[in-house]
C-alpha cells in the first residue's frame, strides 16, 4: 500500500517561508508525477503545483507562480514544497499527491491522482 506523509506546515507571519516535504513508501516513486493541492475551508481542494518524474519540468497555480517552488529527490521519495513571500490567502491545508508519469492535460484535476497523503495545515497571519 502506497502511504504519502506530509510534514512542514505550521503557522507563520505574512512574508515568512516555510518548506513542505511529502515522503512515500512507493518503491517506484521515479514513476510517478507528484503534485501539491491546498483546500481552504469551505473551499474545494485546488492544484497548487506539479514536478514530473525527473524534476525537470515543473508547473504552477498562477496564484503561486514565483513565490512557490516544488523539487523532488527520488533518491529519498520525497517531494518538496518551498513556500515564500506567503500571504494569508495561502492558509489551507496542503496534500501531496501521486499521479501517472505520463504527462496529462488535465494534471490540475484531482482525479488525475492515484494516492494522496493526510495533509498538513498551513496557517500565515497577518
Amino acid at each position: 500500500q502506497v502511504q504519502l506523509v506530509e510534514s512542514g506546515g505550521g503557522l507563520v507571519q505574512a512574508g515568512g517561508s516555510l518548506r513542505l516535504s511529502c515522503a512515500t513508501s512507493v518503491r517506484t516513486f521515479s514513476s510517478y508525477a507528484m503534485s501539491w493541492f491546498r483546500q481552504a475551508p469551505g473551499k474545494e481542494r485546488v492544484f497548487v503545483a506539479r514536478i514530473n518524474w525527473t524534476g525537470t519540468s515543473t508547473y504552477y497555480a498562477d496564484s503561486v507562480k514565483g513565490r512557490f517552488t516544488i523539487s523532488r529527490d527520488n533518491a529519498k521519495n520525497t517531494v518538496y514544497l518551498q513556500m515564500n513571500s506567503l500571504k494569508p490567502e495561502d492558509t489551507a491545508v496542503y496534500y501531496c499527491a501521486a499521479g501517472p508519469r505520463q504527462f496529462s492535460t488535465n494534471y490540475a484535476a484531482t482525479s488525475t491522482y492515484d494516492y494522496w497523503g493526510q495533509g498538513t495545515q498551513v496557517t500565515v497571519s497577518s
